[in-house]
């Protein structure tokens, strides 16, 4: 009876704070309003507005920029539509290469964040520092700066050069390989970091019962470690498969038109007075789109895998 009591009193008690609590959540629900929903809603209505010929909209309901992105119906539009894959093929690219910048952060950032994590306390700041330090400067300048390292002749050829390893310099610039090690290089942290946190609460006792058992270190790896920090692995791969696959600016310094992705594709519509405002919303709302529809399936596929 007392059990019963206390759990009614509970509840009670649980209720009475449940206002105080709305009011305290208030302040944050009106910033994510303002400054994540509203621009979210004003670019999908954007989405649906006619273009003018000298820039900005004309509020008149319209698909013409969906139907833009997917068919082509020649120059006057008169044309029978016709499958577009030019905003099809950007979109692909933009895709592989942020799946390419995903695995490589993943490669080099495991075991970077587990080496940093199995340091001794006093020296795990000091490393975290060293991750962190080149990203306090803004990202423009250090893309400019990546672009300067790789130039024919820059400070990367004329080293590979000095120590004989090559002949001639490398043509980086204007290249997949720079797009990649400008995404690498910006990304690298939001793999790094959510890793060592898993890193740093796994408990390594298991990996020491795993071998107690003649685990050898790869089957402990695979079999034990990573399920206990895979919650991190996701988060750092999500972190940074996000970010890439918008990305403009290593695109637009490193590339050139072979390198063009879906980011600066966006970009370019909002420059100038020939820009396409109504196109350029469609494309980052499918874009948008498509990344939520993922991440839902992602969720819906851990919540079936936790049960």
């Amino acid at each position: 009876m007392a059990g019963g009591g206390g759990g009614a009193g509970g509840r009670t008690q649980s209720a009475a704070y449940a206002p105080v609590r709305l009011w305290l959540l208030l302040p944050s629900w009106a910033v994510i309003a303002i400054f994540m929903g509203l621009p979210l809603l004003i670019m999908l209505v954007y989405s649906f507005l006619t273009k003018e010929f000298r820039g900005g909209v004309i509020w008149e309901f319209s698909l013409a920029a969906y139907d833009r992105f997917i068919f082509d119906r020649g120059l006057f539009g008169d044309d029978p539509p016709v499958l577009n894959t030019t905003y099809l093929t950007i979109f692909a690219r933009s895709l592989i290469q942020a799946l390419v910048a995903t695995a490589l952060c993943l490669l080099i950032g495991f075991p970077a964040a587990f080496y940093i994590a199995t340091r001794p306390p006093e020296r795990r700041t000091l490393w975290l520092l060293l991750i962190t330090v080149p990203y306090w400067v803004n990202l423009l300048i250090r893309t400019v700066s990546m672009k300067f390292l790789i130039r024919e002749n820059g400070p990367l050829n004329e080293f590979l050069m000095g120590i004989g390893l090559i002949s001639e310099p490398l043509p980086l610039v204007n290249t997949d390989i720079a797009v990649q090690l400008g995404l690498f290089y910006s990304y690298l942290p939001f793999m790094v970091l959510p890793i060592y946190a898993a890193v740093e609460r796994y408990d390594f006792s298991l990996s020491e019962a795993a071998a107690d058992l003649y685990a050898d270190r790869w089957t402990i790896l695979r079999e034990v470690t990573l399920p206990a920090v895979r919650p991190g692995v996701i988060a750092g791969c999500i972190l940074v498969f996000i970010p890439s696959l918008g990305a403009f600016l290593a695109p637009d310094l490193l590339g050139g038109a072979r390198t063009f992705m879906i980011g600066s594709l966006i970009e370019e519509q909002f420059k100038g007075a020939a820009g396409d405002w109504p196109f350029g919303a469609a494309a980052a709302t499918i874009l948008m789109t498509i990344v939520l529809i993922a991440l839902l399936l992602h969720a819906r596929a851990e919540a079936r895998r936790e049960v």
